[in-house]
């Protein structure tokens, strides 16, 4: 890092960029002021100037298919070496990472694919995840990286409320977590866990059922780390600005 003041860093699937401005997204941020924002399922073409009076500079990279998917990256102190995908053609018609350096520090906004919609899905999402895994450790290799985003995996039990009644479905599948303790062995530091302790907190819940409202929820969304350290990683629960809520941590040099 360049700087010796923390950097704040935000991650948040919007689902959907138009309902999140419409729910308070631009007032959220303006009072919560983050220096990066990491973004997943904008689900619409790039909205560079949705933010621009805050003081954002901003990359978007959206799915070929309208309406679906799509990642972005802003910063309040620019963005450097801006990286549109991972050269996966797979995950990039997908628009599912983005990653540009902010102050030496590489940041990655990723969405990886659900495969709670059947069996083709859950075999596309394994076989995306080694071939990300591949891909997150070249990133490893060259210097400080931060990855923020839904990953859409729960990895221990302490992660989601009924995870006996979830242990045979897509998001806490036995090789999905497995895959999750090798990849966070890799070199990266779960900053939001590190932070928790042996502590339950949720980062998702269903729109059916109550289960915000009974706090039956899922932490799919990630803070990892390596080579710089997160810390005061923070939930915002109350934010309602989705269906997740914003993940929030300051980022300090090792």
């Amino acid at each position: 890092m360049t700087s010796d003041a923390p950097l704040k860093v935000t991650t948040l699937n919007v689902n959907g960029i138009r309902s999140a401005l419409n729910k308070g997204l631009a007032a959220w941020v303006e009072r919560e002021q983050p220096d990066i924002l990491l973004l997943q399922e904008v689900r619409a073409d790039p909205h560079p100037h949705a933010l621009a009076h805050l003081g954002f500079e901003s990359a978007w990279f959206p799915a070929r298919k309208a309406g679906y998917s799509g990642v972005a990256i802003l910063s309040r102190h620019g963005l450097d070496d801006v990286q549109v995908g991972m050269l996966h053609d797979e995950m990039d018609a997908e628009g599912r990472v983005i990653s540009a350096v902010v102050q030496g520090v590489r940041f990655v906004s990723v969405y990886l694919p659900s495969g709670s919609s059947g069996e083709a899905r859950q075999g596309f999402k394994e076989r995306i995840l080694e071939d990300y895994q591949t891909w997150v450790s070249g990133l490893v290799a060259q210097g400080p990286v931060v990855l923020g985003g839904d990953y859409n995996i729960a990895h221990q039990p302490v992660d989601l409320k009924n995870w006996r009644g979830n242990q045979k479905n897509s998001g806490f599948l036995p090789q999905e977590r497995a895959w999750m303790t090798a990849h966070l062995a890799s070199g990266l530091t779960d900053s939001h866990r590190a932070h928790l302790g042996d502590r339950a907190q949720y980062t998702w819940w269903s729109n059916r059922g109550g289960a915000y409202d009974n706090d039956v929820g899922w932490r799919i969304d990630y803070l990892l780390a390596a080579g710089v350290e997160l810390r005061e990683v923070t939930v915002d629960r109350a934010a309602r600005l989705s269906d997740h809520a914003p993940l929030s941590g300051l980022l300090t040099a090792l």
